[in-house]
């Protein structure tokens, strides 16, 4: 999830983007995401394309039960919080000026038995990708990860090296301009995509993709 600087926003529907903590249960377990909008921008808050996200996880639909996830993008953590409380092994990541913070909401809200279930890991899209298996996740996760256009192709590029065959990619995604519709497009050339769920409340729709066997020409 990409770092910016910090403004202040009076409108009030954003107003819960500013306050210290967010509160959320989901697994059978309260959870408490810490945010920090003044130091690290978008990265550190909760936006409801993760909450959509785990609500979807807790339906069933996508077993995570010892599984390998990963989550890019990850900000506050809450994604790959919920997806360890449901029983994957989860590689959370994002870049390195949040690892710190993601560590500590991390730390905080899961019990003993599930923190060695997972690793806190930098990863700038399209970068360093030798440090992650390739084909190595059996599920991807991304919470409104697609808004920048010029990380598209670092992100395709990533999520090409992260999946295998048989790897689930999970987006949830707020469609707020042309060029994240443009994204799916790009992303149709390289997986098979298809819609699985929209919260109508929150406009967040989420998408499956499956990585194909043979990728079209771009």
């Amino acid at each position: 999830m990409a770092l910016v600087p910090y403004v202040e926003n009076p409108l009030p529907a954003l107003s819960k983007l500013h306050n210290s903590s967010a509160q959320f249960r989901f697994a059978n377990r309260d959870l408490r995401l810490a945010q920090d909008w003044k130091k690290l921008g978008v990265a550190a808050v909760v936006w409801d394309a993760a909450v959509v996200m785990c609500m979807y996880l807790e339906l069933g639909k996508v077993e995570l039960k010892g599984k390998k996830a990963i989550e890019l993008g990850a900000g506050t953590g809450l994604v790959g919080i919920v997806a360890a409380l449901l029983g994957a092994r989860v590689t959370i990541t994002d870049r390195e000026p949040a690892l710190d913070f993601l560590s500590t909401n991390v730390k905080a809200n899961l019990p003993p038995d599930s923190q060695q279930s997972v690793v806190v890991s930098e990863l700038t899209w399209g970068e360093g990708l030798e440090q992650y298996p390739a084909g190595g996740f059996d599920v991807v996760l991304g919470a409104d990860i697609v808004y920048l256009e010029d990380t598209f192709l670092p992100l395709l590029e990533t999520l090409e090296h992260l999946s295998s065959d048989t790897t689930v990619v999970l987006l949830a995604c707020k469609l707020r301009y042309e060029r994240d519709t443009n994204f799916l497009g790009m992303l149709k050339r390289r997986f098979t995509v298809e819609e699985v769920h929209y919260d109508k409340q929150r406009d967040i729709h989420l998408y499956k993709a499956c990585k194909l066997t043979q990728r079209r020409d771009l």
